[in-house]
């Protein structure tokens, strides 16, 4: 049919376009946090390239999602605007019409979410902590590089900066060593000509630092300290890392019981991904609605509050089955319910402008049931 093969053209060139610029704001954000993080020191630079594509899996399916959303409610939004949907009223077409092109252009999209949410995503979870575990394990021998500062924390009131000059790759030795300790309130100084890094027998690494001085004082008063030391030793590692725990985010679905709150609530998560996918898709049809004598902008600001309204509401209740509020059947329930509810009060809308009575009912019965041309 010439109508519905025109419809899915327009949605697929929308939804490229959305994709690109949607998936480049993703990659950019998460590029952008992972190289923070390098910059800091938590996080080794070879890794932020596979960092970031397990990161792109696990935001993929929100991506995909609101992507199907806005390539039905732009296209149909700019028909509306150039008269085109007058075209196609006048010719037979009911908007009702709309939804059979709209279900089999966003059916290979939420079963890709499907698959996403119930498979890569969390395979993607896990790869990304079982990744960082290894590389924090494999950097333990060598945490500090020379010419860079690195921050370490040792307890909650104990914080060190570190920066060493030069490294002597051959002995692994530091020399020209700077350290600025914060602990119990007091500011330290700590310098030294070198230093070497040692791992003791329960697996806590220090700085064994040699001839330098430490210099003190207590922020507020007159107090201040001069040390020497021969020999001084600085802990620079913040605890070995745990090792990654076995989280219901990462665990395949299979292995997911109803019975343990927290798992539920994963369910919840995972199942109301494509349903919600699918029901944004069909709410499109009636949002894409604009006057083109009144402004262009309303529709679009109506559809931003619906689809952070709709995950808001599954992100509630997830917590509220994680928390053992309420059980896990009316809140998988509810949100899909109340945007259905919208979805039917918009669609009535709109129909009863152009069909009233019976015509009425008739087209939103033919929302699936038209034969084929």
């Amino acid at each position: 049919m010439i109508f519905e093969h025109a419809a899915r053209r327009e949605f697929a060139h929308a939804a490229s376009g959305i994709f690109v610029a949607l998936f480049a704001i993703l990659i950019s954000t998460q590029l952008i946090r992972l190289l923070n993080e390098a910059a800091g020191g938590r996080l080794a630079a070879e890794a932020v390239a596979a960092l970031l594509g397990f990161a792109a899996l696990r935001y993929l399916p929100t991506v995909l999602s609101l992507t199907l959303f806005m390539a039905v409610l732009l296209p149909l939004s700019r028909a509306y605007r150039d008269s085109e949907m007058v075209v196609w009223f006048s010719s037979g077409i009911a908007l009702t019409d709309w939804f059979r092109p709209v279900f089999r252009f966003a059916l290979p999209v939420v079963l890709g979410i499907a698959a996403l949410s119930m498979f890569l995503s969390p395979w993607a979870v896990l790869q990304s902590a079982n990744y960082r575990s290894q590389i924090e394990t494999k950097s333990d021998s060598v945490p500090i590089s020379p010419g860079a500062f690195r921050e370490v924390t040792a307890g909650k009131q104990i914080s060190r900066v570190i920066f060493v000059e030069k490294l002597d790759e051959n002995t692994a030795a530091f020399s020209n060593i700077f350290a600025s300790v914060i602990q119990d309130g007091r500011l330290g100084v700590v310098v030294a000509s070198r230093g070497q890094q040692e791992t003791m027998e329960n697996g806590d690494s220090f700085l064994m630092l040699d001839e330098g001085h430490r210099y003190e004082v207590e922020p507020g008063t007159p107090a201040f300290r001069i040390m020497e030391f021969e020999r001084y030793g600085l802990r620079i590692d913040e605890g070995r890392p745990p090792e990654h725990e076995d989280t219901p985010r990462s665990r395949l679905i299979w292995r997911l019981s109803l019975n343990h709150p927290t798992e539920a609530g994963e369910l919840l998560w995972r199942f109301g991904q494509p349903l919600a996918a699918l029901l944004l898709a069909f709410l499109a049809v009636p949002l894409s609605f604009v006057n083109p004598r009144a402004g262009h902008s309303l529709n679009m600001i109506f559809a931003i509050v619906i689809f952070t309204l709709y995950n808001n509401l599954i992100s509630v209740s997830q917590a509220w089955v994680t928390r053992e509020i309420s059980a896990f059947a009316p809140m998988f329930v509810l949100p899909h319910l109340l945007m259905f509810i919208i979805l039917t009060i918009l669609l009535y809308r709109r129909l009863a402008v152009f069909l009233p009575g019976r015509v009425l009912l008739s087209g939103i019965f033919r929302v699936f049931g038209r034969a084929r041309a």
